[in-house]
């Protein structure tokens, strides 16, 4: 209920009279008043000077109208077509970020010499700043001489070199090292341990993508925690061998029909299963950054559009940098709804429009690969890319 305002009491008072006073009583008035404006002038000036040089900042300068040096500073950068739709924004990195990276091959990794003929190959006219060196490949063999116990055990161990040697011989060559681990897509693994991988709900047994005899082969689940402690060894390891940085690839669920989802149980099928990922993904953020290392996700356009994107959630992932690869092959081979005809750069760009919505809250660097890539159309697709925003790009 509302109260009623009764309005305020008036009280009304005798005016004094003022007018009664003799000639020098009105003098003495006059001069009283003159020198009481006079001091009160005078005291909040005084007071009012030291207050504002307290509150303003030191070297604070008053607004100034930019000039035209300020407004051509980037002028060296590509800048934003006026016809560019709306539907794409952009999400490269920050100027003082932008990357250009190069994708070497398991085959790079066999010694050293292999490696720095590799290296030695790569175009010296575009800038490469950084080396991805492929050390955890999505078969789930280790390209070089690991030390840990599991991976060891299970024979997952396939190189020989030292990551001190790997990364000695990118640095030697003006380069940071990159490296890049897959994660879930692992089948050798969770072949040697079951609970490492998705098991059926009724009796346990071990869940494999396809038949058997069609090549079926099993996954690494993040919901097992012998394969986080597995992932989690890796990754320390890898970072603390002086990588600048861990892209992590592979953090998506299998393609799970509705078959798989009857025989592993609902929570595979969930919204919340996403849970899952981020929680994996920020472990190797953590593992990665107390050896100085940062980390950046790595996500196919295919995986996205397949609605396999669950990693991508901003507010649970502690990584803010995302690499998009667009592979020409996959996406040629995908049975999605999307025609991925044209130049490898119009396909670039039209995976950057479809997976803009999912990307627009992270940094993002895009990457390129196929196995007919040629030096001009990887050229071409850099071009076009830089003119929707995304500055930070990788090929091979």
């Amino acid at each position: 209920m509302k109260r009623k305002h009764k309005g305020r009491k008036i009280y009304k008072t005798k005016e004094k009279n003022y007018y009664g006073k003799s000639p020098f009583g009105k003098f003495m008035s006059a001069v009283l008043t003159v020198l009481l404006i006079g001091g009160i002038g005078f005291i909040g000036y005084s007071v009012a000077e030291p207050i504002i040089n307290y509150t303003q900042h030191k070297g604070d300068k008053p607004e100034v109208e930019p000039t035209a040096a300020d407004t051509t500073a980037y002028a060296d950068k590509e800048t934003e077509p006026a016809t560019k739709p709306e539907s794409v924004q952009s999400t490269g990195t920050h100027p003082d970020e932008i990357v250009v990276g190069a994708a070497l091959k398991t085959s790079d990794l066999q010694n050293s010499e292999s490696l720095q003929s590799a290296i030695s190959a790569l175009p010296a006219d575009t800038n490469i700043s950084y080396i991805e060196i492929p050390l955890k490949s999505s078969d789930g063999f280790l390209w070089y001489g690991s030390s840990v116990y599991d991976a060891q055990t299970v024979g997952a161990v396939h190189g020989s070199m030292s990551l001190d040697e790997i990364v000695s011989v990118v640095e030697s060559n003006g380069y940071k090292a990159a490296a890049v681990i897959s994660t879930f897509e692992d089948s050798c693994f969770p072949a040697a341990y079951y609970d490492a991988g998705y098991v059926t709900y009724a009796d346990g047994s071990q869940w494999i993508d396809n038949e058997a005899d069609a090549g079926g082969k099993p996954w690494m689940s993040p919901y097992s925690q012998k394969a986080l402690d597995y992932l989690s060894e890796i990754t320390a390891e890898i970072s603390a061998a002086g990588f600048d940085r861990i892209i992590c690839s592979g953090l998506v669920f299998p393609p799970f029909r509705q078959s798989d989802l009857d025989l592993l149980g609902e929570r595979y099928g969930r919204s919340d299963r996403c849970m899952a990922l981020t929680s994996a993904a920020n472990l190797m953020y953590d593992k990665a950054m107390s050896n100085g290392a940062s980390m950046q996700v790595e996500i196919s356009a295919a995986d996205i559009l397949g609605g396999r994107g669950d990693v991508l959630q901003p507010m649970l992932l502690s990584a803010t940098s995302v690499i998009l690869r667009v592979d020409i092959d996959e996406l040629g081979n995908s049975a999605a709804q999307y025609d991925f005809s044209g130049s490898p750069g119009d396909i670039a760009l039209k995976c950057i429009t479809l997976t803009a919505d999912k990307l627009s809250d992270f940094n993002v660097s895009v990457r390129l690969t196929g196995s007919s890539l040629t030096a001009a159309q990887v050229g071409d697709a850099r071009e076009k890319i830089a003119e929707y925003g995304y500055d930070s790009f990788i090929f091979g």
